[in-house]
């Protein structure tokens, strides 16, 4: 039987990409039917609720979403929905795998993995503001919320990630130097775990130092585990070893559900212009497929980008090119038939 997934366009160019995914997935014999809803800046227009009940019903009910790029406002407005999405699911796992695909670069043959906690840290959003002098806003407050069970479950699950796709080192990064309760928490739990997986060499790095590292040596790690906004932060200093963002993959696993998305934004300014790579939510796709048995799909899908890359005749603007969105998806397309 096929299976049933929810797709959100989403905001700025996420229709644009998500089209030219499900044309790609359509002629890569994907067996899926898709359930489309809206989120973000478009459901709020369309609904008044930038996550509508119909959304989440339908993730609930089909436990695989496909997700295309929602706009943030910064500083006010309405809260992060990729945020909502996992606090929902409990989407505990943020898992970012970046490598490099136009040859050329800084970097060449760059193959990595981060693994990040998705639902605590920083990103609880536990928060307010502090009056002092009659000014209500005259100071504000973060709290960071690491917890034993948390720790141990993005830990293990980068253990186990790395035995089942044949890698040979975790890297758990952290600031427990400074941070000694929260941070020294997330490194007491992770050195427990590696106990439990002899085979996989494992190290423990400053969090800035392996920012510097992975610039000056990046093939001296493998699979990287850390908290949630240090996560955030270092997946697109990754991305920025093969390209950028329009490169990058993310899956958010749970228990029994898992959500897809691309890493980049929403890139409002280029919208309808018929210009924006699909490529990082296309490589979302492929992990979609992978986690839902689809692998041998995923697999062809991989290959045509590299043949299509490769060849170099139908590359958008980010990559040196000058194709068209539609341009680019046809060539990928082409290279499946």
């Amino acid at each position: 039987m096929s299976q049933t997934i929810t797709v959100i366009p989403g905001d700025g160019i996420g229709p644009e990409v998500t089209q030219a995914v499900l044309a790609v997935l359509k002629a890569a014999d994907a067996d899926l039917e898709y359930d489309e809803q809206i989120a973000g800046l478009v459901a709020l227009k369309e609904v008044r609720d930038p996550l509508p009940k119909a959304t989440l019903d339908s993730a609930e009910q089909n436990r695989v979403i496909l997700k295309g790029p929602l706009t943030t406002p910064s500083g006010s407005g309405f809260r992060s929905i990729n945020v909502a999405f996992r606090k929902a699911f409990d989407l505990y796992a943020n898992v970012r795998p970046v490598r490099t695909l136009v040859p050329g670069g800084r970097y060449e043959d760059i193959d990595l993995v981060l693994i990040r906690e998705n639902t605590e840290g920083l990103y609880v959003g536990v928060e307010h503001h502090i009056g002092m002098h009659g000014d209500p806003r005259a100071a504000a407050e973060s709290v960071m919320i690491i917890t034993r069970f948390g720790a141990e479950r993005v830990c293990r699950y980068a253990f186990e990630y790395a035995r089942a796709n044949g890698r040979k080192k975790v890297t758990l990064a952290h600031k427990a130097n400074i941070l000694k309760f929260t941070q020294g928490l997330f490194l007491e739990v992770g050195r427990k775990v590696a106990e439990d997986f002899p085979d996989i060499e494992w190290e423990d790095r400053i969090i800035d130092a392996t920012a510097m590292h992975l610039v000056l040596d990046p093939y001296q790690f493998d699979v990287l585990v850390m908290e949630n906004m240090f996560g955030d932060i270092l997946s697109d200093l990754m991305a920025g070893l093969v390209g950028g963002l329009g490169f990058a993959p993310a899956g958010n696993i749970g228990i029994d559900t898992a959500m897809f998305e691309a890493v980049h934004g929403s890139a409002p300014d280029i919208a309808g212009q018929g210009i924006a790579n699909p490529t990082g939510l296309l490589l979302s796709a492929c992990l979609m497929l992978d986690h839902i048995g689809q692998h041998e799909v995923s697999s062809r899908i991989r290959s045509a980008i590299d043949d299509v890359i490769r060849a170099g005749q139908a590359l958008t603007v980010d990559m040196g090119g000058g194709a068209s969105t539609t341009e680019y998806t046809d060539a990928l397309v082409g290279a499946l038939a």
